[in-house]
Protein backbone atom coordinates (compact mmCIF):
# COMPACT_ATOMS: atom_id res chain seq x y z
CA UNK A 1 0.00 0.00 0.00
CA UNK A 2 1.70 3.46 -1.08
CA UNK A 3 2.48 5.59 1.81
CA UNK A 4 0.37 8.21 0.18
CA UNK A 5 -3.18 8.02 -0.32
CA UNK A 6 -4.53 10.21 -3.79
CA UNK A 7 -7.49 11.37 -2.90
CA UNK A 8 -9.53 11.58 -6.26
CA UNK A 9 -10.63 15.61 -6.72
CA UNK A 10 -13.88 16.49 -4.86
CA UNK A 11 -16.49 16.79 -8.01
CA UNK A 12 -18.23 20.57 -7.98
CA UNK A 13 -21.37 20.95 -9.37
CA UNK A 14 -21.41 23.13 -12.10
CA UNK A 15 -22.53 26.44 -11.93
CA UNK A 16 -25.85 27.68 -12.95
CA UNK A 17 -25.53 29.97 -16.70
CA UNK A 18 -28.41 32.46 -16.24
CA UNK A 19 -28.93 32.12 -19.96
CA UNK A 20 -31.46 34.99 -21.37
CA UNK A 21 -34.60 33.02 -21.16
CA UNK A 22 -34.41 32.99 -17.29
CA UNK A 23 -34.30 36.58 -17.41
CA UNK A 24 -36.93 37.03 -19.90
CA UNK A 25 -39.17 34.91 -18.23
CA UNK A 26 -38.69 37.08 -14.75
CA UNK A 27 -39.73 40.05 -16.94
CA UNK A 28 -43.11 38.45 -18.29
CA UNK A 29 -44.04 37.08 -14.36
CA UNK A 30 -43.25 41.03 -13.36
CA UNK A 31 -44.86 42.50 -15.92
CA UNK A 32 -48.26 40.33 -15.30
CA UNK A 33 -48.12 40.71 -12.02
CA UNK A 34 -47.95 44.68 -12.18
CA UNK A 35 -50.84 44.32 -15.40
CA UNK A 36 -52.64 42.68 -13.27
CA UNK A 37 -52.54 44.25 -10.08
CA UNK A 38 -53.41 47.38 -12.32
CA UNK A 39 -56.39 46.05 -13.96
CA UNK A 40 -57.92 44.51 -10.38
CA UNK A 41 -57.46 48.60 -9.00
CA UNK A 42 -59.06 49.78 -12.28
CA UNK A 43 -62.13 47.97 -12.19
CA UNK A 44 -62.42 49.21 -8.42
CA UNK A 45 -62.46 52.59 -9.06
CA UNK A 46 -65.40 54.00 -7.87
CA UNK A 47 -67.59 53.96 -10.74
CA UNK A 48 -71.33 54.19 -10.02
CA UNK A 49 -71.40 57.29 -11.93
CA UNK A 50 -69.72 56.70 -15.20
CA UNK A 51 -70.84 60.15 -17.44
CA UNK A 52 -70.29 63.60 -16.78
CA UNK A 53 -73.15 65.23 -15.14
CA UNK A 54 -75.14 68.09 -16.52
CA UNK A 55 -76.81 70.86 -14.50
CA UNK A 56 -78.64 73.62 -15.58
CA UNK A 57 -77.98 75.76 -12.76
CA UNK A 58 -75.49 76.42 -10.02
CA UNK A 59 -74.98 76.14 -6.05
CA UNK A 60 -76.51 79.64 -5.70
CA UNK A 61 -79.41 78.91 -7.50
CA UNK A 62 -82.50 77.52 -4.28
CA UNK A 63 -83.14 74.18 -6.88
CA UNK A 64 -79.53 73.41 -6.72
CA UNK A 65 -80.11 72.86 -2.95
CA UNK A 66 -83.66 71.94 -2.95
CA UNK A 67 -82.46 68.84 -5.63
CA UNK A 68 -78.69 68.42 -4.46
CA UNK A 69 -80.03 67.44 -1.12
CA UNK A 70 -82.39 64.66 -1.08
CA UNK A 71 -80.37 63.16 -4.03
CA UNK A 72 -77.62 62.70 -1.37
CA UNK A 73 -79.85 61.69 1.40
CA UNK A 74 -78.81 64.97 3.26
CA UNK A 75 -81.46 67.85 3.46
CA UNK A 76 -80.10 71.35 3.03
CA UNK A 77 -81.14 72.68 6.60
CA UNK A 78 -81.30 76.66 7.14
CA UNK A 79 -80.04 78.94 9.96
CA UNK A 80 -76.88 77.28 10.85
CA UNK A 81 -73.87 79.33 12.27
CA UNK A 82 -70.60 78.07 10.08
CA UNK A 83 -66.98 79.23 11.68
CA UNK A 84 -63.58 78.53 9.63
CA UNK A 85 -60.72 78.12 12.18
CA UNK A 86 -57.35 78.09 10.33
CA UNK A 87 -54.95 75.80 11.75
CA UNK A 88 -54.02 73.89 15.15
CA UNK A 89 -53.37 77.48 16.54
CA UNK A 90 -57.26 78.53 16.33
CA UNK A 91 -59.52 74.47 16.07
CA UNK A 92 -57.60 72.62 19.19
CA UNK A 93 -58.65 75.90 21.58
CA UNK A 94 -62.06 76.03 20.23
CA UNK A 95 -62.76 72.06 20.00
CA UNK A 96 -61.58 71.42 23.81
CA UNK A 97 -63.79 74.62 25.04
CA UNK A 98 -66.55 73.28 23.37
CA UNK A 99 -65.61 69.78 25.04
CA UNK A 100 -64.67 71.39 28.66
CA UNK A 101 -68.14 72.84 28.71
CA UNK A 102 -69.89 69.46 27.87
CA UNK A 103 -73.07 69.12 29.96
CA UNK A 104 -74.81 66.13 28.58
CA UNK A 105 -72.72 64.10 25.71
CA UNK A 106 -69.71 64.04 23.63
CA UNK A 107 -69.33 61.99 20.68
CA UNK A 108 -65.66 61.89 18.70
CA UNK A 109 -64.83 60.10 16.42
CA UNK A 110 -60.74 60.32 14.45
CA UNK A 111 -58.88 58.46 12.17
CA UNK A 112 -55.24 58.89 13.79
CA UNK A 113 -54.70 59.39 17.11
CA UNK A 114 -51.33 59.84 18.23
CA UNK A 115 -50.07 60.17 21.96
CA UNK A 116 -48.67 63.29 23.16
CA UNK A 117 -49.01 67.26 23.99
CA UNK A 118 -52.59 67.60 22.21
CA UNK A 119 -53.79 63.96 22.92
CA UNK A 120 -52.87 64.40 26.28
CA UNK A 121 -55.38 67.75 26.72
CA UNK A 122 -58.35 66.23 24.82
CA UNK A 123 -57.69 62.60 27.59
CA UNK A 124 -57.71 65.36 30.60
CA UNK A 125 -60.66 66.86 29.29
CA UNK A 126 -62.59 64.17 27.81
CA UNK A 127 -61.81 62.36 31.27
CA UNK A 128 -62.92 65.30 33.56
CA UNK A 129 -66.25 65.65 31.55
CA UNK A 130 -66.85 62.10 32.10
CA UNK A 131 -66.34 61.80 35.66
CA UNK A 132 -68.88 64.64 36.11
CA UNK A 133 -71.77 62.10 34.27
CA UNK A 134 -70.74 63.60 31.09
CA UNK A 135 -71.43 60.65 28.68
CA UNK A 136 -68.34 60.09 26.15
CA UNK A 137 -68.29 58.07 23.48
CA UNK A 138 -64.95 57.43 21.04
CA UNK A 139 -64.26 55.87 17.93
CA UNK A 140 -61.09 55.95 16.86
CA UNK A 141 -60.02 53.74 13.80
CA UNK A 142 -57.74 50.89 13.95
CA UNK A 143 -54.86 51.50 11.31
CA UNK A 144 -54.77 55.62 13.01
CA UNK A 145 -54.03 54.69 16.27
CA UNK A 146 -50.66 52.74 15.79
CA UNK A 147 -48.75 55.54 17.75
CA UNK A 148 -52.11 55.92 20.49
CA UNK A 149 -49.90 54.53 23.75
CA UNK A 150 -52.13 51.44 25.56
CA UNK A 151 -51.94 53.21 29.18
CA UNK A 152 -53.08 56.54 27.08
CA UNK A 153 -56.35 54.09 26.03
CA UNK A 154 -56.40 52.93 29.82
CA UNK A 155 -56.46 56.47 31.40
CA UNK A 156 -59.54 57.16 29.08
CA UNK A 157 -61.41 53.78 29.59
CA UNK A 158 -60.80 54.13 33.42
CA UNK A 159 -62.33 57.28 33.72
CA UNK A 160 -65.03 56.18 32.42
CA UNK A 161 -65.03 56.96 28.39
CA UNK A 162 -66.74 54.79 25.86
CA UNK A 163 -63.37 54.10 23.46
CA UNK A 164 -64.09 51.64 20.72
CA UNK A 165 -61.82 50.70 17.70
CA UNK A 166 -63.17 50.57 14.54
CA UNK A 167 -62.11 48.16 12.16
CA UNK A 168 -59.41 46.21 14.15
CA UNK A 169 -58.14 46.68 17.41
CA UNK A 170 -54.87 45.39 16.43
CA UNK A 171 -52.60 46.09 13.08
CA UNK A 172 -52.66 42.16 12.88
CA UNK A 173 -55.97 41.39 13.58
CA UNK A 174 -57.49 39.21 10.48
CA UNK A 175 -60.45 42.07 8.37
CA UNK A 176 -61.77 40.77 5.19
CA UNK A 177 -61.83 43.91 4.04
CA UNK A 178 -58.63 45.25 5.32
CA UNK A 179 -58.40 48.05 3.40
CA UNK A 180 -61.30 49.77 4.57
CA UNK A 181 -61.03 52.32 7.37
CA UNK A 182 -62.97 55.29 9.18
CA UNK A 183 -61.09 58.65 8.08
CA UNK A 184 -64.18 60.38 9.62
CA UNK A 185 -63.20 63.34 11.92
CA UNK A 186 -66.23 64.12 13.86
CA UNK A 187 -66.59 66.38 17.47
CA UNK A 188 -70.32 67.27 18.39
CA UNK A 189 -71.18 68.40 22.01
CA UNK A 190 -74.20 67.80 23.46
CA UNK A 191 -75.92 67.56 19.86
CA UNK A 192 -75.78 70.97 19.20
CA UNK A 193 -72.01 72.04 18.39
CA UNK A 194 -70.13 70.30 15.62
CA UNK A 195 -66.40 70.54 14.43
CA UNK A 196 -65.58 68.47 11.23
CA UNK A 197 -62.90 69.11 8.99
CA UNK A 198 -59.18 67.19 8.33
CA UNK A 199 -57.48 67.42 11.24
CA UNK A 200 -56.36 64.62 13.69
CA UNK A 201 -55.55 64.20 17.75
CA UNK A 202 -51.67 64.37 16.78
CA UNK A 203 -48.94 67.14 17.76
CA UNK A 204 -48.50 67.01 13.93
CA UNK A 205 -51.77 69.33 13.98
CA UNK A 206 -50.73 71.92 16.44
CA UNK A 207 -49.58 75.46 15.38
CA UNK A 208 -50.11 77.43 12.85
CA UNK A 209 -49.23 75.53 9.17
CA UNK A 210 -46.35 77.77 8.52
CA UNK A 211 -43.18 75.49 9.42
CA UNK A 212 -42.37 71.87 7.94
CA UNK A 213 -43.18 70.29 11.24
CA UNK A 214 -46.80 71.45 11.48
CA UNK A 215 -49.47 70.77 8.82
CA UNK A 216 -51.85 73.34 6.75
CA UNK A 217 -55.36 72.36 7.94
CA UNK A 218 -58.88 74.10 7.81
CA UNK A 219 -61.63 72.89 10.31
CA UNK A 220 -65.09 74.35 10.58
CA UNK A 221 -67.12 74.80 13.50
CA UNK A 222 -70.98 74.86 13.37
CA UNK A 223 -73.92 74.77 15.18
CA UNK A 224 -77.77 74.62 14.32
CA UNK A 225 -80.26 72.10 12.25
CA UNK A 226 -77.43 70.53 10.88
CA UNK A 227 -75.51 69.00 13.60
CA UNK A 228 -77.79 66.62 13.94
CA UNK A 229 -77.12 65.22 10.50
CA UNK A 230 -73.40 65.09 11.87
CA UNK A 231 -74.46 63.29 15.15
CA UNK A 232 -76.04 60.67 12.44
CA UNK A 233 -73.26 60.18 11.02
CA UNK A 234 -71.39 59.45 14.09
CA UNK A 235 -73.98 57.45 15.39
CA UNK A 236 -73.78 55.10 12.24
CA UNK A 237 -70.67 53.81 12.61
CA UNK A 238 -71.52 53.40 16.69
CA UNK A 239 -74.15 51.56 15.79
CA UNK A 240 -71.88 49.03 13.73
CA UNK A 241 -69.17 49.25 15.64
CA UNK A 242 -71.92 48.33 18.95
CA UNK A 243 -75.14 47.49 18.22
CA UNK A 244 -75.82 50.40 20.47
CA UNK A 245 -78.11 52.66 18.97
CA UNK A 246 -77.77 56.47 20.30
CA UNK A 247 -80.98 57.56 21.26
CA UNK A 248 -82.80 60.53 23.14
CA UNK A 249 -82.46 64.23 23.40
CA UNK A 250 -79.07 64.24 25.28
CA UNK A 251 -77.36 63.11 21.75
CA UNK A 252 -80.11 64.54 19.47
CA UNK A 253 -81.86 67.51 21.14
CA UNK A 254 -84.13 70.28 19.04
CA UNK A 255 -82.04 72.58 17.44
CA UNK A 256 -83.11 76.01 16.16
CA UNK A 257 -81.73 78.40 13.37
CA UNK A 258 -79.20 80.34 15.16
CA UNK A 259 -77.33 81.45 11.63
CA UNK A 260 -78.54 82.41 8.47
CA UNK A 261 -76.13 79.70 6.13
CA UNK A 262 -77.57 76.97 4.39
CA UNK A 263 -76.12 73.34 4.82
CA UNK A 264 -75.64 69.58 4.96
CA UNK A 265 -73.49 67.05 6.33
CA UNK A 266 -73.49 63.57 4.49
CA UNK A 267 -71.85 60.62 4.99
CA UNK A 268 -70.29 58.27 2.73
CA UNK A 269 -68.63 54.78 2.58
CA UNK A 270 -68.68 50.96 0.99
CA UNK A 271 -71.36 50.09 3.19
CA UNK A 272 -73.48 53.22 3.64
CA UNK A 273 -74.18 55.55 0.66
CA UNK A 274 -71.51 54.47 -1.19
CA UNK A 275 -69.85 57.22 -3.50
CA UNK A 276 -71.91 60.30 -1.64
CA UNK A 277 -68.77 61.93 -1.35
CA UNK A 278 -67.77 61.48 -5.03
CA UNK A 279 -71.20 62.43 -5.95
CA UNK A 280 -71.13 65.33 -4.32
CA UNK A 281 -67.96 66.66 -5.63
CA UNK A 282 -69.02 65.68 -9.30
CA UNK A 283 -72.59 67.73 -9.39
CA UNK A 284 -71.05 70.70 -7.29
CA UNK A 285 -68.15 70.73 -10.66
CA UNK A 286 -71.61 70.31 -12.50
CA UNK A 287 -73.09 73.30 -11.16
CA UNK A 288 -69.76 75.79 -11.22
CA UNK A 289 -70.47 78.25 -13.49
CA UNK A 290 -67.59 81.08 -12.66
CA UNK A 291 -65.12 79.93 -10.60
CA UNK A 292 -63.94 76.55 -9.05
CA UNK A 293 -60.65 76.39 -6.42
CA UNK A 294 -59.28 73.03 -4.61
CA UNK A 295 -57.29 73.15 -2.20
CA UNK A 296 -56.52 69.43 -1.18
CA UNK A 297 -53.92 67.40 0.22
CA UNK A 298 -54.17 64.33 -2.06
CA UNK A 299 -55.47 65.56 -5.53
CA UNK A 300 -55.69 62.37 -7.62
CA UNK A 301 -58.87 63.32 -10.00
CA UNK A 302 -60.19 60.01 -11.55
CA UNK A 303 -60.73 59.81 -15.20
CA UNK A 304 -64.77 61.47 -14.68
CA UNK A 305 -63.59 63.73 -12.01
CA UNK A 306 -60.79 64.97 -14.78
CA UNK A 307 -63.28 64.87 -17.77
CA UNK A 308 -65.66 67.21 -15.34
CA UNK A 309 -63.16 69.41 -14.98
CA UNK A 310 -62.33 70.05 -18.77
CA UNK A 311 -66.01 70.90 -19.51
CA UNK A 312 -65.95 73.26 -16.63
CA UNK A 313 -62.71 74.66 -18.33
CA UNK A 314 -64.83 74.98 -21.59
CA UNK A 315 -67.14 76.52 -19.68
CA UNK A 316 -65.34 79.29 -19.24
CA UNK A 317 -65.14 78.32 -15.59
CA UNK A 318 -61.69 79.49 -14.06
CA UNK A 319 -59.88 76.73 -12.32
CA UNK A 320 -57.09 76.51 -9.19
CA UNK A 321 -55.95 73.32 -7.45
CA UNK A 322 -53.24 74.29 -4.89
CA UNK A 323 -51.53 71.24 -3.20
CA UNK A 324 -48.81 70.21 -1.06
CA UNK A 325 -45.17 71.31 -2.58
CA UNK A 326 -44.06 68.16 -0.23
CA UNK A 327 -46.22 65.37 -0.03
CA UNK A 328 -45.94 62.71 3.29
CA UNK A 329 -46.59 59.97 1.24
CA UNK A 330 -43.98 60.13 -1.54
CA UNK A 331 -46.10 57.38 -3.42
CA UNK A 332 -49.44 58.91 -3.35
CA UNK A 333 -47.83 62.23 -4.98
CA UNK A 334 -46.19 60.46 -7.67
CA UNK A 335 -49.44 58.91 -8.47
CA UNK A 336 -51.32 62.11 -8.03
CA UNK A 337 -48.97 64.03 -10.49
CA UNK A 338 -49.89 61.29 -12.99
CA UNK A 339 -53.18 63.36 -13.03
CA UNK A 340 -51.82 66.43 -14.23
CA UNK A 341 -51.17 66.72 -17.70
CA UNK A 342 -54.51 67.08 -19.16
CA UNK A 343 -55.63 68.91 -16.61
CA UNK A 344 -52.30 71.54 -16.94
CA UNK A 345 -52.58 71.40 -20.98
CA UNK A 346 -56.47 72.87 -20.64
CA UNK A 347 -55.12 75.92 -18.50
CA UNK A 348 -56.14 74.29 -15.09
CA UNK A 349 -53.90 76.72 -12.26
CA UNK A 350 -51.79 74.61 -10.52
CA UNK A 351 -49.78 76.00 -7.38
CA UNK A 352 -47.68 74.41 -4.89
CA UNK A 353 -47.73 75.17 -1.27
CA UNK A 354 -44.38 75.44 0.16
CA UNK A 355 -44.22 76.32 4.29
CA UNK A 356 -45.70 73.50 5.59
CA UNK A 357 -47.51 69.89 4.44
CA UNK A 358 -50.92 71.34 2.75
CA UNK A 359 -54.02 68.86 4.83
CA UNK A 360 -56.63 70.77 3.76
CA UNK A 361 -59.48 68.59 1.94
CA UNK A 362 -61.57 71.99 1.03
CA UNK A 363 -63.53 73.68 -2.56
CA UNK A 364 -64.88 76.53 -3.12
CA UNK A 365 -67.52 76.97 -5.96
CA UNK A 366 -68.56 80.59 -7.75
CA UNK A 367 -67.92 81.67 -4.29
CA UNK A 368 -70.97 80.66 -2.54
CA UNK A 369 -70.61 76.77 -2.20
CA UNK A 370 -67.65 75.61 0.08
CA UNK A 371 -67.43 71.85 1.22
CA UNK A 372 -65.12 70.63 4.02
CA UNK A 373 -64.94 67.26 5.84
CA UNK A 374 -62.80 64.26 5.85
CA UNK A 375 -62.61 63.72 1.81
CA UNK A 376 -59.47 63.85 0.03
CA UNK A 377 -60.06 64.30 -3.98
CA UNK A 378 -59.08 60.88 -4.47
CA UNK A 379 -60.32 57.23 -4.85
CA UNK A 380 -60.07 55.70 -1.52
CA UNK A 381 -61.82 58.68 0.15
CA UNK A 382 -64.41 58.04 -3.07
CA UNK A 383 -65.09 54.70 -2.58
CA UNK A 384 -62.99 52.71 0.30
CA UNK A 385 -63.06 54.45 3.41
CA UNK A 386 -66.28 55.83 5.50
CA UNK A 387 -65.71 59.71 5.32
CA UNK A 388 -68.11 62.86 6.11
CA UNK A 389 -68.51 66.00 4.95
CA UNK A 390 -70.25 69.14 5.56
CA UNK A 391 -71.48 71.17 2.01
CA UNK A 392 -72.56 75.30 3.04
CA UNK A 393 -74.23 77.45 0.73
CA UNK A 394 -73.32 81.02 2.07
CA UNK A 395 -71.38 83.81 0.65
CA UNK A 396 -70.18 85.43 4.31
CA UNK A 397 -68.49 81.33 4.49
CA UNK A 398 -67.24 81.35 1.09
CA UNK A 399 -65.43 84.82 1.19
CA UNK A 400 -63.48 83.77 4.63
CA UNK A 401 -62.46 80.69 2.88
CA UNK A 402 -61.48 82.01 -0.38
CA UNK A 403 -59.54 85.03 1.50
CA UNK A 404 -57.77 81.75 3.30
CA UNK A 405 -57.24 80.57 -0.26
CA UNK A 406 -55.56 83.76 -1.21
CA UNK A 407 -53.43 83.74 1.58
CA UNK A 408 -52.32 80.34 0.51
CA UNK A 409 -51.75 81.01 -2.80
CA UNK A 410 -49.25 84.06 -1.69
CA UNK A 411 -47.63 81.07 0.08
CA UNK A 412 -47.71 78.72 -2.86
CA UNK A 413 -45.50 78.57 -6.46
CA UNK A 414 -47.12 77.99 -9.56
CA UNK A 415 -46.29 75.03 -11.32
CA UNK A 416 -46.21 75.31 -15.48
CA UNK A 417 -47.03 73.44 -17.82
CA UNK A 418 -43.24 73.89 -19.07
CA UNK A 419 -42.35 73.03 -15.88
CA UNK A 420 -44.28 69.71 -15.97
CA UNK A 421 -43.39 68.70 -18.87
CA UNK A 422 -39.54 68.84 -18.57
CA UNK A 423 -39.74 66.76 -15.81
CA UNK A 424 -36.94 63.69 -16.38
CA UNK A 425 -37.91 60.26 -18.05
CA UNK A 426 -37.16 59.16 -14.52
CA UNK A 427 -39.91 61.35 -12.81
CA UNK A 428 -42.13 60.41 -15.56
CA UNK A 429 -42.01 56.82 -15.82
CA UNK A 430 -42.32 57.02 -11.77
CA UNK A 431 -45.45 58.89 -12.12
CA UNK A 432 -47.29 56.91 -14.67
CA UNK A 433 -45.79 53.56 -12.68
CA UNK A 434 -47.71 54.95 -9.14
CA UNK A 435 -50.43 56.05 -11.47
CA UNK A 436 -51.06 52.30 -12.11
CA UNK A 437 -52.01 52.55 -8.73
CA UNK A 438 -54.36 55.30 -7.84
CA UNK A 439 -57.72 54.06 -6.66
CA UNK A 440 -55.72 52.56 -3.68
CA UNK A 441 -54.56 55.66 -2.66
Amino acid sequence: MSLFHRHSPRRQKPKRVHEKGDWSRLWIWIVAVVVLGAGYFWLTTASIVEHPIELPTGPADVAFADSVGPLLGAEFSRGNDVQMLVNGVEFFPAMLKAVREAKKTITLETYIWESGKISDEFIAALNERAAAGVKVNVIVDGMGTLKFKNEDRDRLKKAGVKLLTYGREHWYDIKPDINHRTHRKLLIVDGKVGFTGGMCISDTWSGNGDDPDHWRETQVRIEGPVVREMQAVFATNWLQTTAEVLLGPDYFPETYAVGRAKAQCLKSGPQENPENARMSYLLAIAGARKSIRIEHAYFVPDDLSTRMLLLARDRGVKVQVIVPAKNDSHFGRMASRSRWGPLLAHGVEFYLFEPAMLHCKVMIVDDVFVTIGSVNFDNRSFSINDEVSANIIDADVARKNVAVFNHDLKNSRRLTQQEFENRSVWEKGADWFCGLFRSQL
